[in-house]
Order: C-alpha cells, then sequence, then structure tokens
C-alpha cells in the first residue's frame, strides 16, 4: 500500500511541471516566433471548429423550434409527459389553480401566526 502511494506521488510530481507550463509566456519552447504562429493558428482553427459547431448546433435548434411552432400553429396539441394537453386553456386553468392554492397557503399561514395552531400543520 506504502509502495502505491509513493508511486502514485512520483507520477503526479512528475506530471505537475509540465502541467503547470502550459500557458506559461516563458515556455522555452514558446520562445521562437514560427513556434508561436504554430501555437496561434493551432488555437485559431480550434476555436473556428468550435464556433461552425455552435453555429450548425443553433441552427438545427431553431429549425426544430420552427417545426414546434409550426405544428402549434396548425392546432397540433402535444401531449404531456403527465397526460394533459399542452394548450391556453390548460395554463389557464392550471394559473388559476395555483393562485387559489396560494391564497389558501397564505391565509394558513396568517393563522398559524396569529395563534390558530391547527392551520400550521398545513
Amino acid at each position: 500500500m506504502r509502495v502505491n502511494s509513493l508511486l502514485a506521488v512520483a507520477l503526479i510530481a512528475a506530471a505537475l511541471p509540465v502541467a503547470a507550463r502550459a500557458d506559461d509566456p516563458a515556455d522555452p519552447a514558446m520562445r521562437s516566433s514560427a513556434a508561436r504562429l504554430r501555437d496561434h493558428e493551432t488555437i485559431r482553427r480550434m476555436n473556428q471548429a468550435q464556433l461552425d459547431y455552435v453555429r450548425r448546433r443553433d441552427a438545427r435548434w431553431a429549425r426544430e423550434y420552427q417545426q414546434q411552432n409550426e405544428r402549434y400553429q396548425e392546432g397540433y396539441v402535444e401531449r404531456a409527459p403527465y397526460g394533459e394537453a399542452y394548450s391556453n386553456e390548460g395554463y389557464a386553468q392550471a394559473q388559476a389553480q395555483y393562485q387559489r392554492d396560494l391564497a389558501a397557503w397564505r391565509r394558513a399561514v396568517a393563522d398559524c401566526r396569529a395563534g390558530y395552531y391547527d392551520a400550521c400543520g398545513q
């Protein structure tokens, strides 16, 4: 067990200087302008590839959103995972029920604070 711990510490100690110089401006490998130019080009290519990926992803999301919006406009109603339909009427009903529940809760809190301890457990 002790040998494994010592081996792990030795490996970490050997890898630490390499990791510590990853962004070191005084890195001896980056002293020449050609090395800095290669590094700059590599970073530029990586950034461009990431930008291309994000643009493709956002375009895909926009298409999917547009398709969902078109289906909704055509009267297509998706079913929620719990079985209720997504619709403006369903939302209005749910919002009204939420407001009623919130008002009842606030009344119970006020009663509890006023000393009616039966209301505290609700």
